[in-house]
């Protein structure tokens, strides 16, 4: 397999998280209309239960990934996702959705977990960065898109048929992996499926300060995401009044994070890891401190929410790329347990943390984006912590810490 198509298979492989929350998006008032949803913040729960899910399903997909190796959970989670969300069609209830959209989230599960290993079995160190840097870029056309696309089939369908196009393009992309993805985990080194190596892979990477500490600060940087997806249709729709336009808003500062990727992707060889991360993750906090003061004196106008916002998402890109090659880097070992790991780490809490801040919209932007400076500053205190105190510190990024 050639480089530009391996990456784009891990991109086409990871974007079905992403179009399981961003298609939907527009459709959350007609779900809760047809479902008998009182109460307009609790549609959110279709964005959260799922990530759940998605959190829950890595812990599993870890261990049976290092074991079978990458191929087979992969297929079997995107068999699982295919099968809940042509289920989800025909949902008779809000409740049946929400437990339908927990399942869709443990397949979706094997899309991340696998696809980080994958990327982690082949490279290591700068080159794992600048390869998971193109990886989000092509991934990040999926949010830009996705909105649009569940705009475009509302107009045309019912909000069921989104749940039929989620199935049709997971079925191709799993046909696809079937066909080109090779086994990538040797078979010396997989790891026997027994409760003692199982948790004795998740200690690895709970007792590895450094990895430990730059997954909890990705933790906090995507409850910052979450927080802002859940309640994106009602700040765009409701506040600002874009209607048909909110998916162009929406896929507006998308394009600037898959801009942000390809960037990453270019430097990270010459300036490293840490240089970006760090310098990403104050700006990241400080432009979301500018942005809440602004908002503390009534709703921004859009031109400003959004020119603050992008920038902020911009930074977010540098941020969760590096930090994320950061985290695994010193755990090439148990590469899929570490994905695991760190994946229901950062899923459960940034789903737990988005879906807090989500719930507290009140009609204004303050709420999320004091959600982004809070979280910010936990992030830039995580790092602190992984670094012992020491920013844009130059070691050699190949070593364990």
């Amino acid at each position: 397999m050639s480089r530009p198509e391996f990456v784009a298979l891990i991109a086409a492989i990871m974007s079905l998280n992403a179009l399981a929350i961003d298609v939907m998006l527009p459709a959350l008032p007609h779900m809760g209309d047809a479902l008998g949803v009182s109460d307009d913040n609790h549609r959110q729960f279709v964005v959260s239960v799922y990530m759940i899910g998605f959190a829950v399903g890595q812990l599993l997909i870890g261990p049976l990934s290092d074991r079978y190796g990458r191929r087979v959970p992969l297929l079997i989670g995107i068999g699982v996702y295919v099968v809940a969300v042509l289920a989800a069609a025909f949902a008779p209830t809000f409740g049946a959705l929400l437990g339908l959209r927990f399942v869709q989230g443990l397949g979706a599960a094997s899309t991340r977990v696998v696809a980080t290993a994958v990327v982690r079995d082949r490279f290591s160190g700068r080159a794992m960065a600048e390869v998971m840097s193109l990886v989000f870029m092509v991934f990040m056309v999926i949010p830009v898109v996705a909105p649009g696309l569940g705009e475009v089939l509302l107009q045309v369908s019912p909000w069921q048929s989104i749940f039929v196009f989620m199935g049709v393009l997971a079925t191709a992309f799993g046909i696809w992996a079937f066909l080109r993805l090779p086994e990538t985990l040797e078979p010396e080194h997989r790891r026997p499926l027994t409760a003692r190596s199982i948790f004795g892979g998740f200690r690895l990477v709970v007792e590895n300060r450094m990895a430990l500490w730059y997954a909890l600060a990705g933790t906090f940087t995507f409850g910052a995401l979450f927080g802002f997806i859940s309640t994106a249709q009602q700040i765009y729709v409701d506040l600002y009044g874009l209607g048909v336009w909110f998916p162009a808003a929406f896929a507006f500062v998308a394009g600037l994070m898959a801009l942000s990727s390809f960037l990453n992707s270019q430097i990270v060889r010459r300036l490293g890891m840490r240089r970006l991360a760090h310098f990403a993750i104050l700006a990241f906090t400080g432009l979301s401190g500018v942005l809440l003061l602004v908002s503390l004196g009534g709703l921004p106008p859009l031109w400003l929410f959004l020119g603050l916002l992008s920038a902020v998402m911009f930074m977010f890109g540098w941020a969760a790329s590096n930090m994320n090659a950061l985290s695994l880097q010193p755990l090439g070992a148990v590469a899929g347990t570490a994905s695991s790991v760190f994946g229901f780490i950062q899923t459960l809490g940034g789903a737990l943390l988005g879906g807090f801040v989500g719930q507290q919209f009140n009609g204004t932007v303050i709420p999320t984006v004091t959600g982004y400076f809070v979280l910010g500053v936990l992030a830039v205190a995580c790092v602190l912590v992984a670094e012992r105190g020491r920013l844009f510190n130059e070691v050699q990024e190949g070593a364990q810490a």
